[in-house]
């Protein structure tokens, strides 16, 4: 009774907002509740009853007035339990016509309502819903506006029948002969395929003019849903029609052309590439493009010029890898057992390819890397990049990119040019299959420029995380993602790449090896790569260590291994002739037979040589092949104190001479010169070779020694070598390429380098073998140059630079 109480109080606060009319009859109904269906007055409705309750009330309507309550319940019920709390306020009265069970014991109804009922009390809930309900009239203001809405109502009912293929045509008579104005509404209402919300909003409103307003609104929403479900039929039914007429104008033309005697293998060449483009996984753009130009192409004669460009670019469309990839292989362990293999030392470069490897494995969508290797010939910057390829699994692709002067090397030639291409970066991804290669762009360095363009401008696009997924080759037209390949650039020196194409770059310097590196490199790599190349074994040569330190050292004076492998294949060839002609047993190659096949040695150690004489002293340069050791040589000879340069010297190099000169003059009278000397007699300084053009700061202290030495008359020490800018104060300071310079020096057999003390953190970069061997001198002033160079006593230093300050 609790329960039943509860439900009336909510149904009492439901209804304090309407007005209610004055009841004429209240009876007590069993409750049909509907999830789906909304039943008016003078509808019929066929209707299936499934819960055993249900059917139960069917029964006992039957035994009485065949009456029966028809009131939706308010949105979707969790359990029966809840279906009393969810009805509407306001059903109808529906009169069982006929009933039939079935199998299942479902009772199968057909329903007629009668009139509107409003439920005023629940009296029960078990087994099923009764409740008190009292019969409600419709509010009716007769007029002129009435009858127009009517009119309107019925107008545009018609107007949805018209649109309305499934809706019987027999309506439009009946709602013509309705006069009720309500009924009408509801009528009209109870066909249309609306809402059960919508329907519920007709059942309750009892204000005729306003029901009638509402079915009105109701209708028009229908009207247009229905006019744009047209439409939307219209254009399918256009686009099949004109798909139709195409395949028959195509047979049409097919029988022209077989009439004609033309082959028809232009139109199968047509059809293959229609199949192939929709087959292709293409961008949008490139798919619009590519069917744009299929379609020129299928109306062109096959003999007209412009066939042969269309059917090019189509097969460049589609023979491109716009979403082929390899999947790259993340092991890495595996990674750096190959990059071992591959090369010897090189650890920073290695490092670094590990650690990508291992953000991929983090982060499987991160963009591709952006390298460029500097450093001298002969190092390995090349072959690197296909070991880095074969380490992660990827395809290798080379473009060699010195002395490339055309902008459209890069970017492609526009299709208005006859014979034109895409640029070598499209033409590199066609024919490795993928788009997520290694692409390494040869010797960068080298680009050119002239009436043609820019190249090294076009490439920073291409070299642009930001912007090379979105890269327009000129030939396509279309944009094309490079940002998935690894580019790798190379190059001997970076002061010829521009300032913004090498920002764009992450910058790896690979320096000369050391005389072990290219032992151990020679032995594990180039000796059994040239005994594969001309046809030797183990067995028939092998070269003793000794032996190849002198081809390192007299033979050749690289940073590099090139010239070093090509010493080995002279050997191998050598010995190949001997075997050829029938030479049996092992040949062994030793320091005292290694003339008969390699000649002279072409190198000698002369430092102590050239540094026996006054006036002379030993320098270290760096030079795009890596590092050497320079010569400064100074004369004097009566005059009146000129200063002359020689050897091809840059700007710079002149300025460090003469600023050196006049330290050397600033500091005579400590240094033991007779100031007289500078005024009676001139200077000349030459830097061998002279064909070579020299430029930089570094050669400063060199020179200024080299002064002190021809003044002094005392020689410099033969082992030792410097490098260092000077100033007018006497100070050293820092200059770049060390690790260049010290291994330059080491090859030349120095054994101590001077070298200014801010360049002290540089030597961590040079192997421990190298650092263990050398001695270095570190100094801040040229005074200690000096001492150290020419063996000073520090006790007759003070002595004489205490007389000259008396």
């Amino acid at each position: 009774m609790n329960e039943i109480k509860e439900l009336n109080e909510i149904l009492i606060e439901k209804g304090n907002n309407e007005q209610v009319e004055k009841q004429n009859t209240i009876r007590e109904l069993p409750v049909l509740p509907s999830k789906d269906v909304v039943l008016f007055p003078h509808m019929v409705v066929p209707w299936i009853v499934e819960p055993p309750n249900l059917v139960r009330m069917i029964d006992d309507a039957l035994a009485t007035d065949r009456t029966i309550a028809v009131v939706s319940v308010d949105g979707p019920v969790e359990s029966d339990e809840d279906i009393p709390k969810k009805l509407h306020k306001m059903g109808t009265m529906g009169l069982i016509l006929r009933m039939a069970k079935n199998e299942q014991g479902h009772a199968r109804l057909v329903v007629q309502g009668i009139t509107r009922v409003r439920i005023k009390e629940i009296t029960a809930t078990k087994p099923y819903i009764k409740a008190k309900v009292e019969s409600v009239q419709d509010k009716v203001a007769k007029g002129m506006a009435l009858e127009a809405m009517v009119v309107n109502i019925r107008q545009a009912f018609s107007k949805v029948l018209d649109l309305s293929p499934n809706l019987p045509g027999e309506l439009r008579s009946i709602i013509m002969s309705i006069e009720d104005p309500g009924v009408l509404a509801d009528v009209v209402i109870s066909h249309l395929n609306v809402s059960s919300a919508q329907k519920q909003e007709i059942l309750d409103e009892l204000d005729v003019m306003k029901r009638l307003k509402k079915a009105l609104r109701i209708l028009s929403e229908q009207i247009e849903i229905l006019e744009l479900g047209h439409k939307i039929q219209s254009q399918v039914r256009d686009q099949v029609d004109k798909s139709q007429r195409e395949y028959f104008l195509r047979e049409q033309l097919k029988a022209i052309k077989k009439e004609l005697g033309e082959s028809e293998e232009e139109s199968n060449e047509v059809e293959e590439l229609r199949e192939k483009l929709k087959a292709k996984e293409l961008p949008e753009e490139a798919r619009k493009e590519a069917e744009r130009e299929l379609e020129r192409l299928s109306k062109m004669h096959p003999s007209s010029s412009e066939y042969t460009v269309a059917r090019t670019y189509l097969d460049w469309i589609l023979e491109l890898p716009w979403n082929e990839s390899t999947e790259d292989i993340l092991d890495l362990e595996r990674a750096e057992r190959i990059l071992d293999e591959d090369h010897y030392d090189l650890e920073k470069i290695k490092r670094r390819i590990i650690e990508f490897l291992a953000v991929r494995k983090l982060k499987p969508d991160a963009k591709g890397s952006i390298l460029c290797f500097v450093g001298p010939p002969g190092t390995g910057k090349t072959s690197l990049g296909r070991s880095i390829a074969r380490a992660i699994g990827r395809k290798f692709h080379r473009i060699a990119l010195g002395g490339v002067r055309d902008e459209a090397e890069i970017r492609g030639h526009r299709r208005t040019y006859i014979g034109a291409m895409p640029g070598r970066i499209i033409q590199g991804l066609r024919k490795v299959g993928v788009n997520n290669p290694v692409m390494m762009l040869d010797e960068i360095d080298k680009l050119g420029t002239d009436f043609r363009g820019d190249p090294a401008s076009a490439l920073l696009e291409v070299l642009d995380p930001e912007q090379n997924s979105r890269f327009t080759d000129h030939y396509l037209g279309v944009e094309f993602d490079l940002s998935k390949i690894i580019f790798i650039a190379t190059a001997n020196v970076l002061e010829t790449i521009p300032a913004p194409l090498l920002d764009r770059m992450e910058v790896l310097e690979l320096s000369g090896y050391t005389l072990e590196d290219k032992i151990m490199i020679a032995k594990k790599y180039l000796i059994p790569r040239q005994l594969e190349a001309h046809g030797l074994t183990k067995k028939q040569l092998s070269i003793e260590k000794r032996a190849l330190v002198r081809i390192i050292s007299e033979y050749t004076r690289e940073a590099g291994v090139r010239n070093l492998e090509r010493q080995i294949g002279s050997i191998c060839r050598a010995v190949a002739k001997k075997v050829a002609t029938g030479h049996e047993g092992k040949i062994v190659v030793k320091v005292r037979n290694l003339e008969e096949y390699l000649g002279k040695p072409r190198y000698y150690p002369e430092v102590a040589e050239r540094t026996s004489v006054p006036g002379v002293a030993t320098g270290l340069a760096w030079t795009p092949t890596g590092g050497d050791i320079l010569f400064i040589e100074a004369t004097r000879m009566p005059g009146t104190g000129k200063l002359t340069l020689t050897g091809q010297l840059g700007d710079v190099m002149k300025e460090s001479a003469q600023t050196a000169l006049s330290f050397v003059k600033s500091k005579a009278c400590q240094l033991g010169i007779p100031e007289e000397l500078f005024k009676t007699e001139d200077v000349h300084v030459h830097v061998p070779a002279g064909a070579i053009p020299k430029d930089g700061p570094s050669a400063g202290i060199t020179i200024a020694v080299a002064l002190v030495s021809l003044f002094q008359e005392k020689p410099v020490r033969p082992d030792i070598a410097m490098t260092g800018e000077i100033t007018l104060r006497g100070l050293v300071l820092p200059v770049g390429g060390i690790k260049e310079k010290v291994l330059a020096a080491h090859r030349a057999g120095i054994k101590e380098i001077i070298l200014p003390k801010r360049n002290a953190i540089d030597l961590d970069e040079l192997p421990k073998e190298i650092r263990d061997q050398l001695k270095f001198h570190l100094v801040s002033r040229v005074d200690e140059v000096i001492r150290i160079a020419f063996r000073k006593k520090r006790k007759k230093a003070q002595k004489r630079a205490a007389r000259c300050a008396a």
